[in-house]
């Protein structure tokens, strides 16, 4: 994640495009440097593509705020992961992808998965589960249900 923010930082045009090829470009690194297996960089690859995906879908069709998204008040987030999801859906490049109609829909999370820090709501009975940092999904504590949407 860090890795494909600073390269959405650093670029002067910012496209739905780009956001997935940064993220491939980080991948890559990480296999290369041995940081994750082929397989763990392309899963994380996706859940991050879809976490970002579904920020800016969010950002662009509400209006809303980045902590609307998160479900919570984005100062509980440590000031270094806040900094790089705003750089990574701030309003520019929401406009530019919704211009662009790069914008995705139908965001699911399912157990087992990576997600971003965020609020994720169990689609079964509506649980409520608070990620103040990336984590692995669990099933719903109430219903045992295995997908969610923000």
């Amino acid at each position: 994640f860090e890795r494909a923010a600073e390269s959405m930082h650093t670029a002067e045009v910012k496209t739905g495009s780009l956001i997935h090829k940064s993220i491939d470009e980080a991948k890559n690194k990480a296999v290369e440097l041995d940081e994750l297996s082929k397989e763990d960089a392309a899963r994380v690859s996706e859940w991050l593509k879809r976490d970002l995906d579904d920020a800016v879908s969010y950002l662009s069709e509400t209006g809303h705020e980045l902590k609307d998204w998160l479900g919570f008040e984005k100062t509980l987030l440590e000031s270094a992961t806040l900094d790089l999801l705003l750089k990574a859906a701030d309003k520019t490049t929401v406009e530019s992808l919704l211009m662009k109609g790069m914008v995705r829909q139908a965001f699911i999370y399912k157990t087992g998965e990576i997600t971003s820090a965020g609020t994720l709501i169990c689609d079964q009975c509506g649980e409520k589960l608070h990620f103040y940092k990336a984590g692995k999904i669990p099933s719903c504590p109430r219903c045992h249900g295995t997908t969610f949407h923000r």
